[in-house]
């Protein structure tokens, strides 16, 4: 059920404005759920499916409008402070995604639908490498594939990737070296069209 923000709050009002605002006028705190549902809903299916994506990404709104009082922005902004609530939420079904990538693992890639050259390669390549890929997730430590992931599926900046998980700036470039390195030795010269790898 999506929530609907009263008229006085102006949609372009910026988050820690609106987490302010709920405080007294709970109903505000719809316009950050209108504003992040999608991209929390996103990072959370790629990770886990979109089964449990539906419920948890509306837990981790739960959970934000139930602690938005606690919600501090000198720590840093409204929406690694999601993410960060959505990862720890994560933390509780490591063992469904552990079992999701050994499916990923086992199972063949998508045939290709479309009659497009370009994307009929990109799938085959990429069904070539899902298995591996979802191999070398699988053994990366929970911290490395939380920070991998909030860059590859969220699209985090490093600095927002440090905020989400309370980790100091240098330790998520220190942790991504690493991720890119043993990704890179379990795929060898194969692109595994992952933002953020390469980089």
């Amino acid at each position: 059920m999506r929530m609907v923000a009263p008229p006085e709050v102006p949609v372009a009002a910026d988050d820690a404005t609106i987490i302010v605002r709920s405080a007294h006028h709970p109903e505000s705190f719809a316009v950050l759920y209108d504003r992040y549902f999608g991209e929390i809903h996103r990072y959370v299916a790629g990770r886990l499916g979109t089964q449990i994506a539906d419920d948890l990404a509306a837990e981790t709104f739960l959970v934000a409008f139930r602690k938005r009082h606690a919600f501090d922005p000198e720590r840093g902004a409204v929406r690694p402070w999601l993410y960060g609530i959505a990862t720890n939420l994560l933390a509780q079904h490591r063992r469904s995604e552990t079992r999701r990538l050994a499916a990923l693992q086992r199972a063949p890639g998508e045939p290709a639908q479309d009659g497009h050259e370009d994307r009929v390669t990109a799938k085959v390549a990429a069904a070539n490498v899902q298995g591996r890929l979802a191999a070398a997730l699988k053994r990366l430590s929970d911290g490395d594939r939380d920070v991998l992931l909030l860059v590859a599926l969220a699209d985090l900046s490093y600095e927002e990737v440090a905020q989400t998980l309370g980790i100091p700036f240098g330790t998520v470039g220190s942790r991504l070296n690493r991720v890119r390195k043993k990704l890179r030795r379990a795929l060898g010269s194969v692109n595994p069209m992952i933002g953020g790898l390469d980089g």
